[in-house]
């Protein structure tokens, strides 16, 4: 579910003199998760009911709640047994982080059947995102980032847009969630790299998970070369995401790609210094993993050995090698012969 403006501006002309308006959320999960307004300053919050045991064994565990300039999460209690975990926005100038963060926190507790369980998916996915404000910064995505997001963009807009629906197309894009591929379709995923450098040889690949095409159907590692400089007629970070924006016209794909951009770091309040670099594509490269495909997976590792960074060269791939026409084929359900 995705928390929208619509959603708090509702709670807001719903005004109670010095009171709250709440409206539950995910009426079906065993969790009470409520988004809600407090009157008459207007402050905005998401709360899980809990109760004070629950909460006081997660204290000993990790003894503070997290918090964050402009975001607070707080444990306010209703009666001797009974309270609510609070996820407060105090500082306006974070309103367009706040609906996706949110919105992610209340999926992840929605999910848990113990109360203890969803206080913990809360805590954990606030910390996600305090975390993310916190190495953005004054100065915003790193560059590093900036090219991976770039490069994803790309894709979308030249395999995933113009092939699909937008809501399929926006829906695909998982690489924001913390998914382990970037794109995720029915029967198909799609890893995402790109460099900038003169004449890479080896890309680096973050986890064992990442090129494991297990339950994923058919696997494709994508691959741009950009030219990155200081002006010049290549597109900045804001050109494509301005021009991804405007393919995506209905509200709720387009909602979801906001929310997925802000998920991944790009704000507005760091937009003026996305004008520069500018990036142009050198070169395309596609790959089809299966097989024999240089990478380690999951099932390779000895118990107790995970999260691994390694490199594959990209001259031991030329058997796997794919057309663009190939990809879009694999987008539209067909694909390449194994």
């Amino acid at each position: 579910m995705t928390i929208t403006e619509r959603d708090w501006v509702q709670l807001e002309g719903d005004w109670h003199a010095n009171g709250i308006t709440v409206r539950r959320i995910y009426p079906l999960s065993t969790q009470e998760i409520f988004i809600a307004v407090c009157h008459p300053d207007g402050e905005r919050m998401l709360t899980i009911k809990a109760n004070t045991q629950a909460v006081a064994d997660i204290l000993r565990r990790i003894r503070s709640l997290p918090r964050t300039r402009g975001l607070e999460m707080q444990f306010t209690r209703l009666d001797h047994d009974n309270g609510e975990l609070r996820v407060v926005l105090t500082d306006a100038n974070l309103q367009e982080v706040f609906s996706p963060l949110v919105s992610d926190i209340a999926a992840a507790a929605a999910t848990e059947l113990s109360v203890t369980d969803a206080v913990l998916a809360a805590v954990g996915r606030f910390d996600h995102w305090r975390q993310l404000l916190h190495d953005l910064g004054d100065s915003g995505l790193t560059p590093q980032t900036r090219r991976g997001l770039y490069g994803e963009l790309l894709f979308l807009r030249e395999h995933l847009l113009t092939t699909l629906p937008a809501d399929d197309a926006v829906g695909s894009w998982t690489g924001p969630t913390g998914a382990h591929q970037d794109f995720q379709l029915s029967d198909a995923a799609f890893e995402i790299k790109t460099s900038s450098g003169k004449q890479p040889q080896t890309l680096m690949i973050s986890s064992e998970r990442e090129l494991d095409n297990a339950g994923t159907g058919r696997l494709i590692l994508a691959y741009y070369s950009l030219d990155e400089r200081q002006g010049g007629s290549g597109q900045s970070l804001n050109t494509i995401v301005d021009w991804t924006r405007d393919l995506v016209t209905a509200p709720a794909p387009r909602q979801a790609l906001d929310d997925l951009l802000i998920r991944v770091g790009y704000l507005s309040r760091h937009r003026d210094q996305y004008d520069e670099p500018r990036y142009t594509v050198r070169n395309r490269c596609f790959w089809q993993v299966t097989g024999d495909f240089p990478r380690i997976i999951e099932a390779d590792l000895r118990s107790g050995v995970g999260n691994c960074e390694y490199r594959i060269s990209i001259a031991g791939l030329e058997k796997y090698i794919l057309t663009t026409e190939d990809v879009l084929s694999t987008v539209m359900g067909g694909g390449p012969d194994e």
